[in-house]
């Protein structure tokens, strides 16, 4: 195994990775709520966890990789109060809870496959480890950390706790209800958070099971992770990521609930969070109509690939602006990467040259396994498409550096033809082409981006794809 270092939340340090039992590694990441598309920010994140389990196997360790699927307990808001997401989105969609449950986790993993994603070695859905969660939460009863909110739910009691909020240094005697969360009538402590929630008197829910403590009810959210996570991976084990918006209070909640049942064993060793994606320098939105998912990306003519890489020019822990000019960009640079690799395979009978070649692998898995340093590992990667190498040579590293960026150079003539699609000038297109793409100019120009989307769109429909950099508007024909 080589020595892999990651930010380490918990410690606020760049930490070295030492197994509890190596080269076995335990990962666990904070899974999708499936009650509605997957956007480009979940994508980024998932991205991110791909490639640090890439890394972690290639320097030799052998990772358990969990990710768990929220299908229930996910509520509006977190203070453990408001309707559940799934509830919410089954409405919004009309349909049931399941078969919204269905419908968005399959596009979940739809989303993960086109953007190169490893599947995870065990994927869980909370509402098939409700036995679990109900046993842990009786594991806590009986170690007195809880009580029961009648008409409400049964609450875990932070105040048993000396070191309750570490991982986000909260100072939890100086929280203000709406600081960080609303008022529970009942709640003991303001950082007090559900375990089990009771069904209100005509809430009529669709998920709902039985347990010691009411006839009609369903699990908090947190406690579905600490449930699955030890089911799979025991009571402590490595790696667990997510975004950076669960530092506060998910994962808290889940080191809390999780060591008080077993005695504070350390829970998990390295946490690992993920900054946020804004588009066009806004936090997306539906409101805001810059809300995309990967159907919005291919629609416009992009390879998802082109996206990963995108993404890989930023580190993790950065917060990304995404826009389409620089997608435009990155599918520029896949095209130009592919290219190489398939002109690198016409001529694979140069010396391998092994001396200068492994300095540029030294330099960048050194980068890759010190807390994923992507966009300084990009620039090797373009470094040696630039340097004497022979052909042959560059290939090699190529292919093993896509290892871990997980870009598909293997398939570079696959992907090339994809990405190749027969660019037209303006005069080679008929008169109500030119019409629309003058008018959409127009549009553009006057910041109508409404009427400038509805002309791209028409354009599409006769099967001339737009594309705008800064050069203007980049005609091109689809196959």
């Amino acid at each position: 195994m080589n020595k892999m270092k990651l930010y380490n939340t918990l410690t606020k340090n760049i930490d070295e990775l030492k197994p509890i039992a190596p080269p076995k590694l335990g990962f666990y990441a904070c899974g999708f709520t499936v009650y509605d598309y997957a956007h480009i920010g979940h994508l980024r994140r998932y991205t991110m966890d791909d490639i640090l389990i890439r890394t972690l196997r290639h320097a030799k360790f052998k990772v358990n990789f969990v990710q768990n699927v929220t299908d229930v307990g996910h509520l509006a808001s977190d203070a453990d109060t408001g309707e559940d997401k799934m509830e919410k989105g089954a409405k919004k969609h009309d349909t049931t809870v399941w078969d919204l449950a269905k419908k968005f986790e399959n596009y979940f993993f739809y989303s993960m496959d086109k953007m190169g994603n490893l599947r995870p070695d065990i994927s869980c859905r909370a509402t098939e480890h409700i036995s679990e969660q109900i046993e842990l939460v009786k594991c806590l009863e009986t170690k007195g950390y809880t009580y029961v909110i009648k008409n409400d739910g049964v609450y875990f009691d932070t105040s048993k706790l000396d070191d309750y909020g570490e991982l986000a240094r909260l100072d939890t005697k100086n929280l203000k209800e709406g600081a960080r969360v609303e008022k529970v009538e009942g709640k003991r402590n303001i950082t007090d958070f559900a375990l089990w929630k009771f069904e209100r008197k005509g809430e009529n829910r669709a998920m709902v099971w039985s347990s010691p403590w009411a006839e009609r009810g369903f699990p908090g959210w947190h406690i579905e992770c600490s449930a699955m996570a030890m089911k799979y991976l025991g009571e402590q084990f490595e790696i667990h990521t997510g975004g950076k918006d669960h530092i506060t209070i998910h994962h808290p909640n889940e080191i809390a609930q999780s060591q008080a049942a077993t005695g504070k064993k350390p829970f998990v060793k390295y946490w690992v969070h993920h900054n946020f994606i804004k588009v066009n320098g806004e936090k997306m939105s539906k409101s805001l109509e810059n809300f995309f998912t990967i159907d919005d990306v291919i629609k416009r003519g992009f390879h998802p690939l082109a996206l990963r890489l995108l993404f890989l020019t930023a580190h993790y822990r950065k917060e990304m602006n995404f826009t389409w000019e620089n997608l435009s960009g990155a599918q520029k640079s896949y095209q130009r990467l592919a290219d190489l690799i398939l002109d690198y395979q016409q001529d694979e009978s140069g010396v391998a040259d092994e001396d200068r070649a492994s300095k540029y692998s030294h330099r960048f898995f050194e980068l890759m396994e010190r807390d994923l340093k992507t966009p300084e590992a990009l620039a090797v990667v373009w470094e040696v498409t630039k340097s004497e190498l022979s052909k042959a040579t560059k290939l090699k590293l190529l292919l093993e550096f896509d290892q871990v960026l997980g870009l598909g150079l293997d398939r570079a003539e696959g992907i090339s033809k994809e990405l190749k699609k027969s660019e037209v000038a303006i005069e080679d297109l008929s008169k109500k082409e030119q019409e629309l793409l003058k008018q959409r100019k127009k549009a553009r120009d006057a910041k109508d981006w409404d009427k400038s989307d509805q002309l791209r769109d028409a354009l599409k429909s006769l099967a001339i794809v737009v594309k705008d950099t800064s050069q203007g508007q980049k005609i091109s024909k689809l196959q």
